[in-house]
């Protein structure tokens, strides 16, 4: 399992009974989690003393019982592989969130890393472009733009897009090159095959089920191997790396590696390395990990 355990600003705190106890900053809060399907004793303080709790819904959704807590507040990451740090403006958002998927700082050490380490030392002329799709709050974007690489954010959502934007400026990247798109991804992608677009990094982190900006459909089970597809064939010729993630159950690291696999050799690549796993994040109370989905990897040799 590939764990994310360079965070300073956040903590899983401990987990029981469909929930987990979290420190975002110097808030506590506690959120459901399908995952912990398991019930231990809740011992240490801060089960009781809450800054915020979110209530899931038998009906679905769910909603926020605010307890002390400000409408928006900001953590760091410590970027390790390129020495530079990241910032995150956070609020309870409706549907649990709170605006970062903190587990996923392992796959931003990984792809920084190789932006930075790999192709940019070897030739400090070459312009690195990178798609992050299903883009979110834009952690994978700024990630790779403190790297040095020319960055795509493809996100359905216009909000998202804005609160993205103005991470990335208190990351200190307001000028950097990326774009900032509000579109369908599976249409945007289409499109950037038509025009004949390239790209030596791409980023997917598609939800189990979404709707695009005029009402598109997304169901992760069917639609997520044609557009690795697609994806495949926007690829550079000399790429460097592609990452898919996933949070939906059905999809293990070995499902992951035998779509990158396939969809990759399909579109021509030989030299390349697929490597699928589960991530998660320290739970300090146990000692253990908390599993949080799947990553699959490819390396290009």
């Amino acid at each position: 399992m590939r764990i994310a355990e360079n965070w300073k600003d956040f903590e899983v705190l401990d987990c029981s009974d469909g929930e987990k106890l979290e420190r975002w900053g110097k808030y506590i809060l506690l959120r459901p989690d399908p995952q912990v399907i398991w019930n231990t004793k809740k011992s240490i303080p801060q089960w009781k003393h809450l800054n915020g709790h979110y209530h899931r819904s038998d009906k679905g959704g769910g909603e926020w019982e605010i307890f002390d807590l400000p409408e928006e507040w900001t953590i760091h990451y410590p970027l390790s592989s390129i020495n530079k740090e990241m910032t995150f403006h956070l609020k309870p958002f409706k549907f649990k969130h709170t605006g970062v998927f903190p587990e996923q700082a392992v796959n931003w050490e990984w792809f920084s890393s190789i932006i930075i380490n790999g192709a940019a030392e070897k030739n400090p002329e070459r312009e690195i472009k990178v798609l992050n799709l299903f883009a979110y709050t834009g952690g994978a974007t700024i990630a790779s733009a403190l790297a040095g690489a020319s960055v795509t954010h493809v996100d359905a959502s216009k909000g998202m897009v804005t609160w993205a934007h103005e991470n990335a400026n208190s990351s200190s990247l307001a000028d950097a090159k990326i774009r900032w798109l509000v579109d369908d991804c599976t249409k945007f992608v289409e499109r950037e095959i038509r025009r004949g677009n390239k790209y030596d990094g791409i980023i997917m982190d598609p939800p189990s089920y979404g709707r695009g900006p005029k009402g598109e459909i997304w169901k992760i089970e069917d639609a997520i191997f044609p557009l690795i597809q697609k994806c495949a064939s926007l690829l550079s010729e000399k790429p460097l790396f592609f990452l898919v993630n996933s949070y939906t159950t059905g999809l293990q690291p070995g499902v992951l590696t035998y779509m990158l696999s396939t969809a990759i050799s399909e579109a021509g690549y030989k030299d390349f390395n697929v490597d699928s796993d589960e991530v998660g994040l320290p739970v300090s109370a146990s000692g253990l990990v908390l599993p949080c989905g799947a990553s699959g990897r490819v390396t290009f040799l």
